[in-house]
């Protein structure tokens, strides 16, 4: 496994970072094909074996047992100092904004509660999940602020945010003396490639770190078309996602197919190799062992400029997918796929 400095901050992160999306207790949640504690525990080992001290999860995830069994796992296998652990804190609910819940409360209440789950007394990145359009960005910036300065966490980081945002949120920190997102989790791989218009050069001119999520398309650059598995099966949300450009996207995926069988490697190695040439560290789910010891093989792949441009080549524009689609100003009173589910939040 090889390493790098996230982004602006002194944590040293391995190139894959486990995506934990997909442990978790599949009656209780967005996913039905979440796999068991057991079978997780199993996974996060053998990504300790491997190197992997990166781990990313949400008080989202399953009711916020994808935290706790992250947390059970890291305690049991690993030395707390030696790992980095991430989590994401929801947008406040119609129920908090009808009550007066600031800002910085639900805040408070969203890290207390996914501390309690995680079994620990910080996190390493505390991670801004969705934009919240009805909370100002300085009370969220003040509410971080706090949480960092009661050492409950030692970094932030935002996810599915515009470029301008991050901009703007971290000109306001820097004016405020605040702490200030030092990475971004959007969405890009190499079928999804929009992150390269705005978000991709303003993190490199400002060092911030980026950690995209779907880095293999929700599997789709993982595996050959009509192969078939039990999330691509029953993940609605990835079908939303990429249906809609599945003929043009099959076109690249039959390249990363070639490209593999060329290296005598798989396509999960290609995929994320071309992306290692563009972030800091990849967010890779695991629910199987082979996805983490494939991502972990991706570090060491080199490809050449012809590969990139060959795998790059067939790519066209595609419109706002997933939650960068859904999350605007006019739905924001709507609710959402994404909830934290049955668990109580806060004390």
């Amino acid at each position: 496994m090889k390493y790098t400095k996230l982004g602006n901050s002194d944590l040293n992160v391995s190139r894959i970072c486990m995506g934990c999306m997909g442990f978790g207790d599949a009656a209780r949640g967005q996913h039905s094909w979440t796999v068991d504690e057991e079978h997780s525990r199993e996974i996060i080992r053998r990504g300790l074996e491997l190197g992997v001290n990166f781990y990313d999860t949400a008080i989202a995830y399953q009711s916020g047992t994808s935290e706790q069994y992250l947390g059970r796992a890291l305690r049991d296998f690993a030395k707390r100092d030696d790992v980095i652990v991430a989590t994401k804190f929801l947008p406040r609910t119609q129920d908090e904004i009808e009550n007066g819940v600031s800002g910085r409360r639900h805040i408070e209440n969203m890290i207390d509660t996914s501390l309690r789950n995680l079994g620990m007394d910080h996190v390493d990145l505390y991670i801004y999940h969705i934009w919240d359009w009805q909370t100002p960005i300085h009370d969220i910036l003040d509410g971080l602020n706090h949480v960092v300065k009661a050492g409950k966490a030692r970094y932030i980081g935002i996810s599915n945010c515009f470029a301008w945002q991050v901009a703007k949120a971290n000109a306001l920190a820097e004016r405020e003396g605040f702490a200030g997102f030092v990475s971004v989790q959007g969405h890009y791989n190499l079928i999804f490639r929009e992150e390269e218009r705005e978000m991709v050069p303003f993190c490199e001119e400002e060092n911030i770190a980026l950690t995209p999520y779907s880095a293999l398309a929700s599997g789709r650059l993982s595996r050959k078309p009509g192969e078939d598995s039990k999330r691509a099966q029953e993940d609605n949300y990835a079908k939303f996602k990429y249906d809609a450009t599945s003929a043009q996207d099959g076109v690249i995926i039959g390249r990363v197919a070639e490209v593999a069988e060329k290296h005598g490697a798989t396509m999960t190695e290609v995929s994320l190799a071309w992306l290692l040439t563009k972030v800091t560290s990849p967010v890779v789910g695991a629910t199987k062992l082979r996805h983490i010891e494939g991502a972990a093989k991706a570090v060491d792949l080199v490809l050449t400029d012809e590969e990139i441009a060959y795998l790059e080549a067939p790519y066209m524009p595609h419109p706002l997918a997933g939650v960068m689609a859904q999350n605007k100003p006019a739905n924001a009173r709507k609710k959402q796929v994404w909830s934290t589910g049955d668990q109580k939040i806060g004390g």
